[in-house]
């Protein structure tokens, strides 16, 4: 398929008339003040590994996921669906047709950031993208990274990002510097031909990068994602606090700004089923168990790991790598 791709085009996308409003609209999606290398991410003592949403409409949550962002179906029945890469399970969709859709006022995801090896492979995803006319919520350089975001045909949020080398990332007592200024769109689609998609399926080192979630009470959250789970704090602003292990900018976003108050999620209701934290350092795992039942949380042991349930009833996995 050719097709002419200009920045009014990815505007029409965003529903932006300016790179200025579709910044703007990827502020609010991280909660930053309008106006690693590709594999840092996954090289930290503790990392995301996979995400398990529940889902009305099994196949058509499927394809999306499979068409736009190039995830493999590497096992599907009427019941389930599990996507990847290169082998690699990343998403497992659990078919719910009776659920209720989650409210976006409920705790639970806001959305599943999937990290691209290169910038080269974001611009090449953007091209492919753009020519499916695929709808995008906004688009940001956040100075640490660029991203574009976007939502699954039940609202699930997605980030869809390229990190710059952590060499460029600027730290100061602790706190690491992101913003949300203009895409330069023009440079990055200069990577690829914007004529002819080549994108034909996600690459080999596409991972999650990260999580962000609605949490019902910041300082609550931070007590048992630092506290219990062991994440560190890199930046907290606006309602809103990341974290990390081994100085990643962030594993985890949390925030508020719609889920203030928010009590225990009804899981008879569609969206994030569970996500793991995963490391292969055995003695890790042994401090992370038995933190989480110094502390009282809700742990159940598993084969290769613990499952622990957040003030909100979300469930975390950490297991064994």
């Amino acid at each position: 398929m050719t097709i002419h791709l200009t920045r009014r085009t990815l505007l029409q996308l965003a529903g932006a008339t300016s790179l200025a409003m579709a910044a703007a609209g990827a502020a609010r999606a991280e909660g930053l003040p309008q106006g690693g290398g590709p594999t840092y991410a996954t090289r930290t003592p503790m990392r995301v590994g996979m995400v398990t949403l529940r889902v009305k409409n099994l196949d058509k949550v499927a394809d999306y996921y499979r068409d736009v962002i190039g995830l493999t179906v590497m096992e599907r029945s009427a019941t389930a669906a599990k996507l990847g890469t290169a082998g690699i399970t990343l998403l497992v969709l659990e078919a719910r047709p009776n659920a209720e859709i989650e409210s976006r006022n409920a705790a639970g995801l806001y959305h599943t950031a999937f990290l691209m090896p290169t910038r080269k492979d974001l611009a090449r995803w953007l091209v492919h993208a753009a020519s499916h006319r695929v709808p995008m919520s906004g688009f940001a350089d956040h100075l640490v990274s660029e991203s574009v975001y976007l939502d699954d045909p039940e609202g699930n949020g997605i980030e869809v990002y390229a990190d710059r080398d952590p060499s460029q990332w600027q730290w100061s007592e602790g706190s690491v510097k992101m913003a949300a200024d203009e895409l330069n769109i023009p440079d990055l689609l200069s990577l690829t031909n914007t004529r002819v998609p080549d994108y034909a399926h996600a690459p080999d080192g596409m991972r999650i990068g990260h999580m962000h979630l609605r949490v019902g009470d910041l300082a609550q959250a931070q007590s048992f994602y630092h506290g219990t789970i062991g994440l560190d704090p890199t930046r907290s602003r606006n309602g809103a606090a990341f974290l990390s292990s081994g100085r990643y900018h962030h594993h985890l976003g949390m925030n508020v700004w719609q889920s203030q108050g928010a009590g225990q999620r009804d899981d008879q209701t569609t969206g994030l089923a569970w996500f793991s934290l995963v490391t292969e350092k055995p003695d890790l795992l042994a401090a992370q168990d038995e933190r989480l039942r110094k502390g009282g949380a809700q742990v159940m042991a598993l084969a290769n790991g613990v499952e622990a349930i957040d003030p909100w009833g979300t469930r975390v996995r950490l297991l064994k790598a």
